[in-house]
């Protein structure tokens, strides 16, 4: 006997999915290697090219090995190899295919040169096993977890919070360890601090069996997953008055790095050079398992801050609400210095991208973000957050921690971007 669809028991939904459109203005996601030495990369007055090593030493040795052997040599002396591509493969070398006929230079390691000075120290971006750029499933969920951390401070007796666990505590706590810790410590310090017992310290009940103890098999983030974006893929597509616009436009850019001086006006410090992508348009899935969410139970009684992806998500707008709010004042009080070590530091653009008080943008990922994007720090005091900076990282006596920004050069040579925000649209 089939039972008919209108009788049968319906299953209960344990389990939530969406598909998330995420875009943004430009962003970078760091690699395993943090720069590229000067043979690793070529570049001309428009474009730089990353080339397949493989490749590139199958189709020199095709050439004569006189080519090869030289390539050797202007890598142990960390020499350009443009010269030798010419000279190897003609003028028009970036076209160049080893003996399998394979791109010595992939299409997908070709970047649009934005920087008008010669680039050095080139900093790559992330890419997959096919040697495509995308986002990783980890750096969002990363971003995720201290956007829930900050909440869960934030609104420590909504949730209950652990007294110990609470920012007046951290704060104590803070104060008495800074300077007695050595660098291996400060960078666990928040850990054991708050993070482990915020994320860590449940009970996981499961086929009437309990576990207990800290790590990833009691972290209630477990029930959320993350896949990687699709490639960062170069396109066009239309927009509704049928212009066509460039997508996922892979760069390399001039990033200033600036500070200011007592009375605000801007200090120039660095450029560095960022291989980034502009007009991000890209697809991930964030799915929750609200069944394995139930499982868990703190050991002190503290509530979980979401029960469904919609309140997920709403956590990480908060959050980025706090840091769009804080960098809006800082940019405010900075003022523009057109003879700063002879960069013009003009920030008028940033100053017009932080003009609305309502946050468009759902998360900050990635290079760029900041002390303020990565930690906790909004919950803590101004000044702990100072002693912080002065202890761990780079000493500034006296200015507000972060002291220093990253923005980014347009080919014109203006200072038009932020780094790294992003926005969420469910499809």
């Amino acid at each position: 006997m089939v039972v008919s669809p209108e009788f049968a028991l319906q299953k209960p939904e344990f389990y939530q999915s969406k598909k998330i459109l995420l875009t943004s203005p430009i962003l970078h996601i760091g690699s395993s290697v943090s720069r590229l030495n000067p043979f690793e990369y070529v570049q001309t007055d428009r474009k730089v090219y990353i080339p397949n090593q493989e490749a590139l030493a199958k189709g020199l040795l095709a050439q004569g090995g006189r080519f090869l052997n030289e390539y050797i040599q202007l890598i142990e002396e960390r020499q350009d190899i443009t010269k030798l591509l010419k000279q190897a493969f003609g003028s028009e070398w970036w076209n160049a295919t080893d003996t399998n006929n394979n791109p010595i230079f992939p299409k997908e390691a070709i970047s649009q040169k934005l920087a008008s000075e010669r680039i050095t120290d080139l900093r790559p971006m992330i890419r997959n096993g096919m040697g495509q750029l995308f986002i990783p499933g980890s750096s969002i969920k990363g971003a995720i977890r201290t956007a829930i951390a900050y909440h869960l401070l934030k609104h420590a007796d909504r949730y209950q919070v652990p007294s110990s666990k609470r920012v007046s505590e951290i704060e104590k706590t803070l104060r008495q360890k800074l300077g007695q810790l050595n660098q291996h410590q400060q960078k666990f310090v928040d850990d054991e601090l708050f993070m482990d017992s915020l994320f860590s310290e449940f009970i996981l009940t499961y086929q009437d069996r309990k576990f207990s103890g800290k790590g990833p098999n009691t972290d209630f983030l477990r029930a959320v997953k993350i896949t990687d974006t699709e490639p960062l893929l170069e396109n066009k597509i239309k927009t509704k008055k049928g212009q066509e616009i460039p997508i996922n436009l892979p760069v390399v850019a001039e990033v200033i790095v600036s500070s200011r001086f007592p009375d605000y006006l801007a200090k120039y410090k660095a450029s560095l050079y960022v291989e980034m992508v502009r007009n991000v348009q890209t697809e991930f899935t964030i799915s929750l398992d609200t069944e394995m969410l139930s499982w868990f139970k703190h050991k002190q009684g503290m509530k979980l801050p979401f029960n469904n992806l919609d309140e997920l998500l709403q956590i990480c707008q908060e959050f980025t609400q706090e840091q769009w709010d804080y960098e809006h004042d800082y940019w405010q009080a900075i003022k523009n210095n057109p003879k700063a070590s002879g960069k013009n530091l003009d920030f008028n653009y940033i100053r017009e991208f932080y003009e609305p008080e309502k946050c468009s943008y759902s998360l900050r990922l990635g290079w760029g973000s900041g002390m303020n994007g990565t930690t906790v720090g909004l919950c803590l005091d101004d000044e702990l957050r100072q002693d912080i900076r002065d202890t761990c990282g780079i000493k500034a006596p006296g200015f507000e921690a972060p002291k220093s920004r990253r923005t980014v050069m347009s080919n014109n040579g203006e200072i038009k971007f932020v780094p790294g925000w992003a926005k969420f649209k469910s499809l």
